[in-house]
């Protein structure tokens, strides 16, 4: 078995190549690996940055696995959306977190808001713009965003300013309590235990009670329960006065995250929602 100092070094070869053959490394983008946001090695982000960026909106993913598993390197998680969006102008950064046993998914959120607060401190270092932040989140990851969403103040407590809005990709939790109430994969007992008051403290949905950034969630529609779960946080985000919209795809639930920046009607889809967001998002996209 390779030793995990040389086992990192082999996965960040594998992906400088990667992005090369992509066309988003090298002279393109500035990678800054591994920045720190606190002391345990899962703390870490990394940074794609334009060269000469000035005043750039910044895309900061979250990965998914179930809460237990996931990294922020992996090919499905990066490479088409640096392939798209780093070359329009877009800072990107992609963030790992502490994992399952370690912490749950509440103390997950709250690393995921200290990942955030660090990267808008560091933003302009990398030619961004700390107050044009876009949240993007896969399966487990969309859950974590979609819950600073909901409950903004855990981002605030670790110093995190606001940020332009949330895009939900095929959220592995939305309504935690309906989910531990019915028929569910292993999976969420091991993340969500069996308390029901950190049910709903962890819940998405329980917690929206006043208007957030605005929200995208997209949804798999070959997933039984994930568009009428999207559906309703979205009702309820838009009840409140948030500005939130559904984006149902004929898509598995992984490839809802790697084809995001394929050129594809999907991908298209989503920017205009970007665009909504801001002026200067707005003029990347154009």
């Amino acid at each position: 078995m390779l030793c995990p100092l040389l086992y990192n070094r082999l996965k960040f070869i594998v992906l400088l190549l990667s992005a090369l053959l992509a066309g988003t490394a090298g002279a393109e983008t500035l990678l800054k690996r591994n920045v720190a946001y606190g002391n345990d090695e899962e703390q870490r982000f990394d940074v794609y940055a334009p060269p000469q960026a000035k005043g750039a909106p910044v895309i900061l993913m979250v990965h998914g696995g179930g809460w237990q598993f996931g990294d922020k390197e992996m090919r499905r998680v990066v490479e088409n959306k640096l392939a798209r969006w780093v070359p329009k102008g877009f800072v990107f950064i992609a963030v790992n977190y502490r994992l399952l046993p370690k912490i749950g998914p509440l103390d997950q959120a709250r690393d995921v808001a200290r990942a955030l607060a660090m990267a808008q401190e560091l933003a302009a270092s990398w030619g961004a713009e700390r107050s044009k932040f876009i949240l993007m989140g896969h399966s487990a990851g969309a859950h974590l965003v979609a819950l600073l969403a909901a409950r903004p103040e855990l981002a605030a407590e670790q110093g995190a300013s606001p940020w332009l809005g949330s895009i939900l990709l095929d959220s592995g939790a939305l309504d935690v309590p309906a989910i531990m109430g019915s028929r569910h994969l292993p999976l969420y007992d091991r993340a969500f235990g069996k308390d029901p008051a950190y049910w709903h403290a962890v819940s998405p949905f329980q917690q929206l009670s006043r208007p957030s950034s605005a929200l995208l969630a997209v949804c798999s529609s070959q997933r039984q329960h994930a568009c009428p779960e999207a559906r309703r946080f979205v009702d309820k985000a838009s009840q409140l006065g948030t500005r939130a919209a559904v984006l149902t795809q004929d898509l598995s639930h992984g490839e809802i995250n790697q084809k995001l920046g394929e050129e594809s009607d999907y991908t298209a889809a989503v920017e205009a929602f970007m665009r909504g967001l801001d002026k200067r998002v707005a003029q990347a996209l154009k």
